[in-house]
């Protein structure tokens, strides 16, 4: 979800089949002894094992984190019952998990034809669409399960999710409320062997949080995850040996933020991303601090009230601080170029207002950085634990330029450039930029985070957004990515190390 949010990620989870669920606290132990005991009770029933035994087996060798062997133990059972519902859902939800997200449709859609009151199956394939950019298919979704469990927490969490992609903030709202209100604290499972490093993590409700749940594995890392605008001052919290804060955004979800500031407040553990650090890093508020730093140029911005766009003077209004056209509009809060927009002519304001959600608007100026040969580029650097890290350049003739719709995939030309950034990000910025991008990550403050970025005409750095919540996908299995690679797997090392010697145990880095 732009990144993997979170809280999406513990409602999927929890909406698991209850032999694969529910086991947070089985520890490593007991999941193999029973994964024997089933083992024998197959073997012992010669060719034709009950079906509910191949899926036991499935299912806890998927508790096991034994991805392959439970990967085939699944399609094993759907060779007997092709239309098992516990083995479609699970092993849609785990093709999800590791992002192959056309499988997992394809399963999630035969579940929940061939067992349309199937609660885990419909709310497993919700929560896929969400994350596939299907908002309007995954609200009815989870309004099918609503319909027969007006009560499921999980359900509203993610009609909660849909209804945001939809631009719907205020039913949004709700729905996260009835999903979060008691239920503010979620244990992972863990799967480890030995005593575990015990993580509290506190996120949004939203999905404004930082993509740091990849990076704590299950057979290193207990996670508790904390929601913070839901949480009970007077409820204790776990044990824990290092906090992550991973609410992000603060134009998305202030309350999250500022009641990640007083959760923390709470607890003397080590931290990733303080809170008060993501606090600063709103758009508007970046570009105001970031602009005095010597070599970085920011946009003009002004934060409005949807009511001032609206308004007959509107044209006065943004003369008067300093926006002309073409000018930029977008919703706070949103990410990966929706609900963004440019406005050319004074004339298009009123429609293009009209499409865009929410009560405020963040008006842009807009700034043309097409180089000599009319193409924009676009890089993005990560910051972690105090160092920058290259990982990607985005080249393409669009404004709005992402690097998934940005012109790379063929054109060879555009990814040796890519290329040459990550293999020398120094010598492809020069000292000027290194400097300025130095700056601003001391400016930022953040354990975690990431800086989008182009180069103005005179060189100048021009930050476009930095925040918490950039996420590093890794490349798909094309090989012509293969020299992305080295980049992104720099950047997991990192910030794995960083957990670890955060929480004093450095040397579990090596496994």
């Amino acid at each position: 979800m732009g990144a993997t949010a979170i809280a999406t990620n513990a409602a999927t989870d929890a909406a698991a089949d209850s032999t694969a669920a529910g086991m947070a606290r089985v520890t490593r132990a007991q999941c193999e002894a029973a994964l024997r005991a089933v083992e024998a009770a197959i073997q012992s029933a010669g060719v034709a094992p009950p079906i509910e035994l191949l899926f036991r087996r499935a299912a806890l060798l998927q508790q096991l984190g034994d991805e392959v062997r439970s990967r085939s133990a699944y399609l094993q059972t759907l060779e007997r019952d092709p239309d098992h519902p516990g083995a479609l859902c699970n092993l849609g939800r785990e093709l999800m998990r590791t992002r192959h997200y056309a499988a997992a449709r394809m399963l999630l859609l035969r579940a929940v034809e061939k067992h349309p009151d199937d609660r885990d199956s419909r709310i497993a394939l919700g929560m896929l669409l969400v994350q596939t950019g299907d908002p309007e298919a995954a609200r009815s979704a989870f309004a099918r399960v609503l319909e027969r469990h007006p009560e499921d927490a999980i359900a509203h969490t993610g009609m909660a999710f849909a209804l945001a992609r939809l631009g719907d903030p205020d039913r949004a709202a709700e729905h996260r409320r009835l999903g979060f209100q008691n239920r503010s604290l979620i244990e992972q499972p863990y799967r480890g062997d030995g005593e575990p490093i015990r993580v509290l993590m506190l996120a949004s409700a939203n999905e404004a949080n930082a993509p740091l749940e990849r990076f704590l594995d299950d057979h290193t890392f207990q996670v508790w995850i904390a929601v913070p605008e839901f949480q009970d001052p007077r409820q204790g919290l776990p044990d824990h040996h290092l906090l992550v804060n991973a609410a992000g955004d603060v134009d998305a979800d202030a309350a999250a933020v500022q009641s990640a500031i007083a959760l923390a407040a709470r607890t003397g553990a080590p931290m990733i991303n303080a809170p008060q650090a993501v606090a600063r890093t709103g758009r508007c508020d970046n570009w105001r601090r970031l602009k005095d730093i010597e070599g970085v140029l920011t946009p003009d911005a002004r934060t409005l009230p949807r009511a001032v766009l609206e308004a007959d003077d509107a044209l006065v209004t943004l003369a008067r601080h300093g926006l002309s056209f073409p000018l930029l509009l977008r919703s706070p809060g949103y990410h990966g170029g929706d609900y963004f927009a440019r406005v050319d002519r004074p004339e298009d304001l009123p429609a293009i207002v009209a499409e865009l959600p929410g009560p405020q608007l963040i008006a842009i100026e807009f700034l043309d950085l097409r180089d000599a040969d009319g193409k924009n580029r676009k890089y993005r650097v990560m910051t972690v634990n105090g160092r920058l890290y290259p990982l990607h350049l985005a080249i393409g003739h669009r404004w709005k330029l992402h690097y998934r719709s940005a012109d790379m995939a063929d054109n060879g030309e555009h990814r040796a450039e890519d290329a040459r950034f990550l293999a020398d990000m120094a010598g492809a910025l020069g000292p000027r930029a290194m400097r300025a991008l130095s700056d601003v990550q001391a400016a930022l403050g953040l354990d975690y985070g990431g800086i989008d970025f182009g180069i103005a005409p005179d060189g100048r750095v021009v930050v476009f957004e930095a925040n918490a919540t950039m996420i590093v996908p890794p490349p798909d299995a094309d090989p012509r990515w293969d020299y992305r690679r080295p980049a992104v797997a720099r950047i997991d090392d990192a910030v794995r190390r960083m957990l670890l010697d955060r929480a004093g145990r450095p040397q579990a880095a090596a496994t």
